[in-house]
């Protein structure tokens, strides 16, 4: 995409916010088309404003339940230059296509309701207008019954949902709830007896284990690559999406636009992550949820169908020597810092818990819940692991002196995806 990662609520200032991520174009593969093609390989939400996270010139591209029925996991030998085949053949029937949707009406500008414009255009004043934007991603089975997960930019905003199985069934699909915060949707389909994935650990997943994407890249449905886990916990900031709450498992598998909400499998046909971002102009570098954190969402969409994520509203940037240096120059040391190290408060959104909680602009952040903290991705993770209305005290620096404060997260305001 052509800058950073859209924020769902419009914005940075949540208690995800990174100021200052590094600017990879990150596209999340969905393929879009419409009157004219549209190509998103971003956040797409079918949104003409965040359509531009995919764009490209080229066609782009919950979790268990106590009635899965789930395969018995598949022993296969990695020096066995067939175990692919082996965990293809095996699950592959679980990996669905998603083809969604969206009726867009252009609006008309406010000026052309003007009087003088009514008067003297009359019938030249340009009409509403209405056109589809169609999209189709990946998703998989993991309920016998019908549920399906994938990403939430797939299915985001969509008038209609349709389903394809490897064997050629089609269903049409219900969003039981989608999560633009960590990309994670939940899609039920009226089918019995559906084959579905294994759910493996990735919390212990280790750089260098061999794994297996599959999905529909660019349209070409029941696409099998392989590769290995690159690295574990690549933070939303690194990879240029400061918005989302989600540490990536990183894979050299070939991830293409299409393959959103695929899932990446080990070698055992086990599905250890939900396929959702590459950075663009990159080869080898691919991003998956991982499934523990997919699965805690999915389960939370479907049994309430949304998913309440803490919040602290603020916008902070990680304290370092060289930005405490920047800072008192600019202000010409009318902005006392002592520390060389924490999390600088940038912004404080008005009536948000930090607002409540007595936080300003300009405190540094230097420990939450007696836990040192070092940079904002630490924040980040204790907030987002933190319950809602329960007090953190946090310590900060004000004015070069320490202070201890406590501030209840509340939840996170979602801007709505209409």
């Amino acid at each position: 995409m052509n800058k950073k990662y859209h924020d769902p609520e419009g914005h940075n200032f949540d208690s995800s916010a990174n100021l200052n991520p590094k600017r990879a174009k990150i596209r999340f593969g969905l393929l879009i088309t419409g009157l004219a093609t549209l190509v998103v390989s971003g956040c797409s939400n079918f949104n003409s404003r965040t359509l531009e996270a995919e764009r490209s010139n080229s066609q782009i591209q919950r979790n268990t339940s106590s009635t899965s029925v789930a395969p018995p996991p598949i022993i296969a030998s990695t020096g066995d230059p067939n175990f692919v085949v082996a965990v293809v053949q095996k699950v592959g029937g679980a990996v669905v296509r998603i083809d969604a949707a969206r009726t867009v009406t252009s609006q008309v500008p406010n000026e052309f309701s003007d009087p003088f414009f009514q008067r003297f255009f009359g019938n030249r004043i340009p009409q509403p207008t209405e056109r589809v934007e169609r999209g189709s991603g990946s998703g998989f089975i993991i309920n016998s019954s019908g549920q399906i997960l994938t990403n939430s930019h797939v299915v985001d905003g969509a008038d209609k949902v349709t389903v394809t199985l490897k064997d050629g069934r089609r269903f049409d699909g219900e969003v039981l709830g989608e999560d633009p915060v960590t990309d994670v949707a939940v899609i039920q389909i009226k089918a019995n007896n559906l084959p579905t994935l294994a759910v493996g650990d990735s919390n212990t997943l280790q750089p260098g284990e061999p794994v297996i994407a599959i999905g529909n890249p660019l349209g070409l449905n029941n696409t099998v690559t392989s590769g290995i886990i690159s690295a574990t916990d690549r933070s939303s900031s690194d990879i240029g999406a400061s918005d989302k709450r989600v540490d990536y498992l990183q894979t050299d598998a070939a991830i293409n636009p299409g393959n959103s909400g695929g899932p990446l499998l080990n070698s055992r046909g086990e599905v250890i992550g939900m396929n959702t971002a590459i950075i663009q102009g990159a080869q080898g570098l691919g991003f998956a949820i991982p499934m523990n954190t997919v699965q805690k969402i999915a389960q939370e969409l479907i049994s309430k169908g949304r998913v309440d994520h803490p919040y602290l509203g603020v916008q902070m940037i990680t304290l370092t020597p060289e930005i405490k240096e920047r800072i008192i120059n600019r202000t010409g040391g009318r902005v006392n810092i002592v520390s060389n190290q924490g999390v600088l408060l940038v912004r404080i959104i008005p009536q948000s818990p930090a607002a409540r909680g007595g936080l300003r602009g300009g405190d540094v952040v230097t420990s939450i819940n007696n836990q040192t903290i070092t940079n904002v991705e630490e924040i980040q993770k204790i907030v987002e692991n933190s319950q809602i209305g329960t007090p953190l005290v946090m310590e900060v620096e004000r004015n070069g002196q320490p202070l201890k404060l406590t501030v209840s997260p509340a939840p996170l305001p979602v801007r709505s995806q209409n």
